[in-house]
């Protein structure tokens, strides 16, 4: 759910917090409070499109933050496909937008495009508002909405479609491949041959090209290093020119005299007998590396030659970094294409009856699920018409119209697009052309109270709900609203008491004005500021004793509405 919200510099806020809690979340305010700017504040983080015009006047920037906790399972597993992971159990959204017009999206700290901030936030946030880009009118969505009602037996189908429809792009590929060869194939046979006898004569292995070329700066520098070799090796001569290996003879005579007198000396002369012997051990290994390169003239040109060869292959085959792995995979490929081009009529053929074979499980598939959404279709319309009856649109009639496009893809061919008749005698109309943002709002509520116990975003946001509605069509919103707040939270900017007395959690937005601005403020109310407030949106400017009545009773049977939810 989203836990908190912290906005900063944003239009006429200056600075606020919200924590939100679970179920219904309401907001209430004054007209001009800044209601409308709140939930522009989420939608800029959210990856709406943004301006600089909605920072404070006098700041260099605005930041907006989102920090999603407690998210459901099959949530977490959506965001793990994005490579996203909860961070303490936490999401953290954040934009920052700059006088310099620059904006910097991330993600749990780490900077991202808008692309990615708004596949993330698809997955854990929805705004059904008047002014927002309403996902009831992308026609794309109306499809998933079918599927999601009707369950594990059209996603069983989907999976596998996706699958076989995966293997019908890889096999069209293949086959444009193959073709596009077709007119070149003895040239490209006989680059293919010419290229894999190369290869196979110069017979690369891993690892051997970092080998020759350390062996080939030794090389390089051999007589560099034997005359440092030498010059160790006269330092500790055992003579008496005064090299390691005598002072440390002398050093152990002496000692050993010493050790005469005190036997505890005796540790410290077989001491310097290791020393003694390890200096000896050196001039030995130091001897025989100078004596075994004496003659480098011949390995030196050996390397110098078998680095060319290797040079020239990974320069030719070995891909943009150059590497043996790569010179031996290209000979791999170079072999299998040599293989199918050798007889690529046949082997042609044989990709276009796969391609027929795979094309017609397609279809098939393809037909099924059809066949199941356009029945689930008519139980979702019907079960969405009943729930519009209790939302003020009695005479409402909810319909799908499906048309069936020029050839499949990873869903189906079905085209599927949401349509409405608001009134008898009235033909159905597509959904986007009828319908306000409030009356949008609403079909979207009825939507979401039918898939309550499908719909995988965990929280809700709800603006202008209640645009035109009053009386008996506010309670039955505010009961349904209270209805999807069990299994989702929901977050509703309201103007009706109906609705606010059905918070479970109740804020108010309110404008305060200082000696040089004006200021949008969040604070959540207390149980007897929430009486007060249903009261001032009952009574206007006076509030009666009747009125604070009135305010009471409504919280009180909202309360028992709510009980009865769990």
């Amino acid at each position: 759910m989203l836990s908190r919200l912290f906005v900063k510099n944003y239009a006429i806020i200056d600075e606020s917090e919200v924590i939100f809690k679970d179920k219904l979340n309401i907001l209430t305010g004054e007209t001009g409070a800044g209601k409308s700017i709140l939930i522009g504040s989420v939608n800029a983080a959210l990856g709406q499109r943004t301006s600089k015009d909605v920072i404070r006047h006098g700041a260099d920037y605005c930041t907006v933050e989102l920090v999603f906790s407690g998210l459901p399972e099959r949530t977490t597993i959506a965001l793990s496909a994005l490579d996203i992971f909860p961070d303490d159990g936490e999401i953290v959204i954040s934009r920052k937008i700059t006088n310099a017009g620059k904006s910097i999206c991330k993600i749990n700290g780490e900077t991202v495009s808008l692309e990615e901030l708004k596949n993330c936030s698809s997955l854990l946030l929805d705004i059904h508002g008047q002014n927002e880009n309403h996902s009831l009118l992308k026609n794309s969505n109306h499809l998933k909405l079918i599927d999601k009602f009707t369950g594990e037996e059209a996603s069983d189908l989907l999976l596998t479609l996706k699958e076989r429809y995966a293997a019908y792009s890889e096999v069209k590929k293949e086959i444009r491949d193959v073709e596009a060869l077709g007119n070149s194939k003895d040239t490209d046979v006989n680059y293919l041959e010419y290229a894999l006898n190369e290869i196979e004569a110069a017979k690369p292995e891993v690892g051997e090209d970092e080998e020759l070329e350390n062996e080939y700066r030794a090389l390089s520098n051999s007589k560099q290093i034997a005359e440092s070799l030498s010059s160790c090796i006269r330092l500790t001569e055992d003579d008496e020119s005064g090299g390691v290996s005598e002072l440390l003879s002398g050093a152990l005579r002496e000692l050993s005299r010493a050790a005469e007198y005190d036997n505890s000396l005796y540790d410290l002369s077989a001491l310097l007998e290791n020393a003694s012997e390890l200096v000896s051990d050196f001039r030995r290994k130091a001897e025989d590396y100078v004596s075994s390169h004496e003659n480098s003239e011949q390995r030196f040109s050996e390397v110098s030659e078998r680095l060319d060869t290797l040079n020239s292959l990974k320069k030719k085959y070995g891909g943009p970094h150059g590497s043996i792995e790569a010179v031996l995979k290209y000979a791999e490929n170079a072999a299998e294409m040599i293989e199918k081009l050798s007889d690529s009529e046949e082997y042609l053929k044989g990709l276009k009856e796969k391609e027929e074979k795979i094309r017609k499980e397609c279809i098939e598939i393809s037909e099924r699920l059809s066949d199941i959404r356009k029945k689930a279709a008519d139980g979702l319309c019907k079960r969405i018409s009943e729930e519009l009856k209790d939302l003020n649109f009695a005479k409402a009639e909810f319909k799908c119209d499906f048309e069936r496009k020029e050839d499949f893809n990873s869903e189906g061919f079905d085209r599927a697009e949401f349509m409405i008749s608001f009134n008898p005698g009235e033909p159905a109309r597509p959904l986007v052309k009828v319908a306000s943002g409030g009356e949008l709002s609403r079909v979207m509520l009825a939507i979401k109270t039918v898939l309550a116990d499908k719909d995988e975003i965990p929280t809700l946001i709800f603006d202008e709900i209640d645009a035109g509605i009053s009386g008996r069509t506010a309670q039955k919103v505010s009961e349904k609203l209270g209805l999807l707040s069990r299994s989702h939270q929901v977050i509703c900017i309201t103007h009706l008491a109906q609705i606010a007395a059905m918070a479970d959690t109740h804020f108010i937005i309110e404008k305060e004005s200082g000696d040089e601005n004006v200021r949008t403020c969040v604070r959540e109310l207390s149980d007897e500021d929430r009486k007060t407030e249903i009261a001032r949106i009952l009574g206007g400017a006076e509030i009666t004793d009747n009125v604070m009545k009135s305010s009471e009773e409504m919280i009180i049977l909202a309360k028992k509405l709510r009980e009865g939810f769990q």
